[in-house]
């Protein structure tokens, strides 16, 4: 494993009930993502489906700071974004059952989740623009004198694409309110990063565009609430953007469907499943004195409970009516606006 950068949580420490709010988050999106799973492999889910399992701190960690007004933009493995920004689980599986019901209406799936009102404007299976559109927004934000803030999610494959040197240097010209998250997961669909990157360092390019970068333990929630926090704060208040590596694991294959071998040892899953961030948080929360190993377990069950409805709401749900194909896709009323096109 890698060694990474300890980052202590300097004025952002979190009550009990924000320590059980983020253990409660990053069940949420376990649980959401174990039924995505057997639903695919039941055939419910007609496309790709990347899980997030094994990340959930990260997305719990940093979307813990984030206001509704605030704009997150995410990967092909976006579901745990989506649930930490706000969106309901129900709406998360109806989408990738293709339901009317889900947040894009069934006609997204597991790559494409849009949910503006609750502040997530989209998913991508393109590597990497995830980058460009926080940087627009935070130069909205900026032009607009408000103190909201634009998030990136990109994974480790994205930080070799012209994408990441055109964002980064832009948003640190104008110091503009966005804060990059690096999801190192070591992996590349089936490519080492350590060997595809001449600089593995991904919070060391930072630096190099007159940015803060910094690399933490991305299976630490805490690490990231801490450093997200900090981060965050100082977009707000006019500091500008951030690059922060979360070094994680994913420990299910890149997709459901793909195979888990050949590229990676199962010694090597197994040394990171040691490191999984609920086992982890689970016992620090109960040091803590926060909660007790019964309470946490009612939060397991209510969760567990959460997840069995949304499923069956999604299953239950009905398909997308072939008559409003058309629907969403060209806003006829603003076309007829004068002086439209």
């Amino acid at each position: 494993m890698c060694a990474t950068q300890k980052v202590e949580a300097t004025g952002q420490v979190a009550s009990p009930k924000e320590l059980l709010a983020l253990y409660r988050m990053m069940v949420t999106i376990r649980r959401t993502e174990e039924q995505l799973a057997k639903a695919y492999q039941q055939g419910l889910i007609h496309g790709a489906c990347h899980t997030y399992v094994g990340e959930e701190a990260i997305a719990a960690g940093v979307c813990a700071h984030l206001r509704v007004d605030d704009a997150v933009f995410s990967t092909h493995r976006g579901h745990g974004h989506a649930l930490a920004k706000g969106v309901p689980p129900r709406e998360v599986i109806a989408e990738l059952y293709g339901r009317v019901t889900g947040c894009s209406r069934g006609r997204g799936g597991s790559m494409h989740l849009f949910a503006p009102e609750v502040g997530l404007m989209g998913t991508s299976g393109i590597v990497g623009p995830s980058i460009l559109q926080a940087t627009g927004a935070g130069y909205s934000f900026m032009l607009l004198k408000t103190d909201r803030v634009g998030v990136a999610f990109f994974g480790d494959g994205a930080v070799n694409n012209g994408a990441f040197h055109e964002g980064l240097n832009l948003a640190s010209i104008w110091k503009l309110p966005v804060l990059f998250v690096c999801e190192n997961n070591q992996y590349a669909t089936e490519i080492a990063f350590s060997y595809a990157a001449g600089n593995p360092n991904v919070g060391e390019r930072g630096a190099a565009y007159g940015l803060p970068g910094l690399t933490i333990d991305g299976n630490d929630v805490l690490a990231v609430y801490a450093a997200a926090g900090e981060a965050i704060a100082r977009a707000r208040a006019g500091g500008g953007p951030t690059l922060l590596e979360c070094r994680t694991y994913r420990t299910r294959a890149h997709a459901e469907g793909m195979r888990d071998a050949g590229y990676r040892t199962q010694e090597e899953v197994e040394q990171w499943k040691v490191q999984d961030p609920i086992t982890r948080y689970r016992g620090h929360v109960q040091e803590s004195g926060a909660a007790d190993a019964r309470a946490l377990d009612a939060i397991d069950e209510e969760v567990a409970a959460l997840v069995a409805e949304a499923a069956d709401f999604a299953y239950n749900s009905p398909w997308p009516d072939p008559g409003t194909a058309h629907d969403f896709v060209y806003d006829m009323a603003a076309a007829m606006q004068p002086g439209a096109g």
